[in-house]
């Protein structure tokens, strides 16, 4: 993949943010979006190698469109900054998705704001064994890859059902329940960058399989 390139083209872009410059430019973009894809589906075979309940996701699959939704979002750009996919993508289970763009690079899963019931789901699931979800965070490999949980919008009192003087009610507050992991511009470019995929995305399977089984109870 011709990182580069890609990131030229997305230079141009949001100087040139209009469909008039995209439609002169789509050949390029179509070249790149191909490119992209074939990169995923290496990227998907190579990771479907690591565990037996790896979701195959070919790349046509998991790549996202480059047209922001403005029916929900009309003060956005017509297009996006980046690249993005997703892989490892079984139907309702916890995202695991990748960015590359002119403002960042990461590497993301879990689940981002759930419907409710998929919510309801997970924080039944920390109810009942809350300490295994704790142990996942705390993990110094796992603090240092992500930190903590992504900042997101949380609930000011215990969600319904729940006590405040429940042991993880900070846990419990949460609408999102997701990890990112940022890379430098310069890490995309190096030989190790798809060497640095797989350990982020083993770093994170725990927690991705903790919420995939609360999610599904």
């Amino acid at each position: 993949m011709n990182f580069q390139d890609l990131f030229n083209f997305l230079d141009k872009l949001q100087q040139n943010n209009s469909k008039e410059w995209m439609d002169a430019n789509r050949k390029w973009y179509k070249s790149l979006r191909n490119e992209f894809v074939l990169w995923l589906d290496e990227l998907d075979y190579t990771m479907a190698q690591l565990h037996d309940d790896y979701y195959p996701t070919p790349g046509k699959k998991g790549i996202n469109r480059i047209n922001n939704n403005l029916m929900f979002h009309p003060h956005k750009p017509i297009y996006k900054d980046h690249f993005g996919a997703g892989l490892d993508k079984a139907p309702k289970s916890a995202d695991f998705y990748i960015e590359i763009g002119i403002k960042q690079c990461l590497l993301a899963g879990g689940f981002w704001r759930p419907e409710s019931k998929t919510l309801r789901s997970i924080r039944d699931g920390i109810d009942y064994n809350g300490e295994e979800l704790q142990q996942i965070l705390d993990t110094p490999s796992f603090k240092k890859t992500f930190g903590n949980l992504y900042e997101d919008e949380k609930l000011t009192n215990a969600p319904k059902g729940f006590s405040n003087d429940h042991p993880y009610i900070e846990l419990l507050k949460n609408k999102t329940f997701a990890v990112v992991h940022q890379f430098d511009r310069n890490e995309v470019f190096q030989d190790n960058f798809e060497e640095k995929i797989k350990q982020v995305y083993l770093e994170m399977l725990p927690f991705r399989r903790y919420l995939n089984n609360a999610a599904t109870v």
